[in-house]
């Protein structure tokens, strides 16, 4: 996590370009920047050498490139065209970014993406986070380079899983969310795996320092909260087989409840940071609800800001970063956890706030290393906003449970998400915010401000079901946004600077997008002509998954 795993992968990769073609496997907000490395690296290589895959229109120049770029969004059942291309381009030289995507032995992209590793000659998986929880998470990658090498998934689930018959109700289950033999398992992956930690490498880097900021909610706020909970542990006294889906349903419900209790004291706190005009610094959240406080916090502040979530488009994102990381007066980046809390480099802020925890601390901390990594000259302090009598008391827990289980299987040693307890009297002011609804504010900027979007469309808030559909907006720029409020409070009328489609020229002009996107309108090669039969050979070399390693070993299969 920021240290220098993609020069490494490219390096390994242009030591084989003789066996290219190349795929390279990235979540889809990576595409574009691991575009930017491999021309920056590889400048021998011209555009039309380089196709990255956007929709089934790239999916027929994939037979004449030499590098293929393609992210995890697009390997699902229905791309019927796209796997059956892939299956036939013979890749012999395949990089796999953040590899820990293959962690579920179910999901189809872990199914489309095992057979195209296994049938390479030359693999590469890296990440900073190898099992982002439980050391079942690291089967598919392990199989994917080695097959067979821990015997079939019952015998490694048995012995490293603590997996077992249990009942939940009338009905058996096989469970495997468990941990065992992780000092045996820690040895035997050190064989496969070089695993590198900043402690060891980057000597030189600025501490990390977290700090868990605790407060109690005002009776308003948790309300709602406390009715769920209390039907929670009704439904636990009484658990039965036919109660799972009704409390999968109400912890869902619960971690957005706790969204929507928290934010208020959310805006007073990023308020009070934005008081010290010398401090860049990060808030990372989850839900729509927590975005949307975050951003009405530094638009009533009239602070510059930026916000990435899953309806920014790639290219928008670098510019983003661009600009969070060279202009001075851009303060904040409200961030998503999932869309940019990896990948992504933040390295001008000093500070990072969690207005909300996740469910495993591989993303917490990946999300924690948008700022501590290379590049980083100063101190990182972390903030973790972490209300009493919510979920997130339960999941804090949770949280350093899992980090001692994937401490011990990664790095031998059982860890924590150390973080010293705040002064409790600095913060007691927290517990006097204002309760907090999405329909207050939602309603008054909906309109002018993206405030819409939604990560998966399973996390859709039932509430815009009852909505009107909206129209296609245009993108609002930050500042535009705190212009549109300042209308809104006093009435008066601006000619807001808005980013249209059009205005992406620009940005391709300013080189933000790289060249291979870029070169749109040159004709390509007829790719209609069938693909030149190649004998198989034996796979011979995997590369062990890599975590920012100085060196890399091979392995014989």
């Amino acid at each position: 996590m920021g240290l220098g795993k993609t020069i490494q992968a490219i390096g390994i990769a242009y030591f084989y370009k003789e066996e290219w073609p190349l795929l390279i496997v990235v979540p889809s907000s990576l595409r574009y920047p691991w575009t930017e490395e491999i021309e920056k690296w590889i400048p021998e290589l011209g555009p039309e050498e380089i196709t990255v895959i956007q929709n089934k229109a790239d999916v027929g120049r994939i037979s004449t490139s030499k590098v293929t770029i393609l992210g995890y969004g697009l390997l699902t059942t229905d791309a019927k065209t796209l796997i059956d291309t892939l299956n036939n381009q013979n890749f012999r030289v395949v990089i796999v970014d953040e590899s820990h995507y293959m962690k579920s032995r179910t999901a189809a992209r872990s199914k489309i993406l095992l057979p195209l590793v296994q049938k390479a000659r030359r693999a590469i998986l890296l990440t900073g986070t190898p099992a982002l929880g439980r050391p079942e998470e690291l089967f598919m990658q392990i199989e994917a380079l080695f097959p067979q090498k821990f015997g079939t998934w019952t015998d490694y689930s048995k012995r490293y899983c603590n997996a077992h018959v249990r009942y939940f109700g009338r009905r058996p289950l096989w469970d495997c969310r468990g941990a065992s033999n992780l000092n045996e398992l820690h040895q035997l992956l050190s064989d496969i795996m070089i695993r590198r930690l900043k402690s060891e490498v980057l000597t030189q880097l600025p501490p990390k320092i977290r700090q868990r900021i605790p407060f109690d909610l005002p009776a308003a706020a948790a309300k709602e909260l406390n009715t769920s909970f209390e039907e929670w542990e009704r439904l636990m006294r009484a658990l039965n087989s036919d109660a799972t889906e009704t409390v999968m349903g109400l912890i869902t419900r619960m971690f957005k409840q706790t969204a929507i209790a928290k934010a208020g004291a959310v805006k007073d706190y990023i308020k009070m940071m934005l008081q010290n005009e010398s401090l860049k610094f990060l808030v990372f959240g989850h839900h729509l609800s927590m975005l949307q406080a975050c951003t009405e916090a530094v638009i009533e502040s009239k602070t510059r800001y930026v916000r990435i979530d899953g309806s920014v488009p790639s290219l928008e994102r670098i510019h983003l970063v661009n600009q969070f990381q060279k202009d001075p007066d851009t303060r904040v980046a409200i961030l998503s956890i999932q869309a940019a809390g990896q990948g992504l480099t933040f390295t001008a802020a000093t500070h990072v706030v969690f207005a909300e925890l996740y469910w495993d601390p591989g993303h917490i901390k990946q999300a924690e290393d948008r700022v501590h990594r290379i590049g980083q000259c100063n101190s990182v302090n972390i903030h973790y906003l972490v209300a009493n009598g919510t979920l997130d008391t339960l999941m804090w827990g949770m949280l350093n449970r899992k980090a001692q289980v994937t401490g011990s299987t990664l790095n031998g040693r059982k860890e924590q998400l150390q973080a010293e307890e705040g002064d409790k009297e600095k913060w007691d002011f927290l517990q006097f915010a204002e309760a907090w609804t999405p329909n207050e504010s939602s309603e008054e900027l909906k309109n002018e401000v993206l405030f819409t979007h939604f990560e998966k469309e399973k996390q859709h808030d039932i509430r815009s079901f009852f909505l009107p559909k909206l129209k296609k907006r245009q993108l609002v720029t930050s500042c535009d946004e705190s212009r549109v409020f300042q209308e809104k409070s006093t009435g008066e009328a601006s000619v807001p600077r808005k980013i249209t489609a059009s205005d992406n020229v620009e940005y391709e002009s300013g080189g933000i997008e790289p060249d291979a996107k870029r070169l749109k309108s040159i004709a390509v090669q007829d790719c209609s002509s069938p693909l030149e039969e190649k004998a198989f050979q034996p796979r011979q070399t995997k590369a062990p998954l890599m975590e920012g390693a100085p060196e890399a070993r091979s392995q014989s299969a």
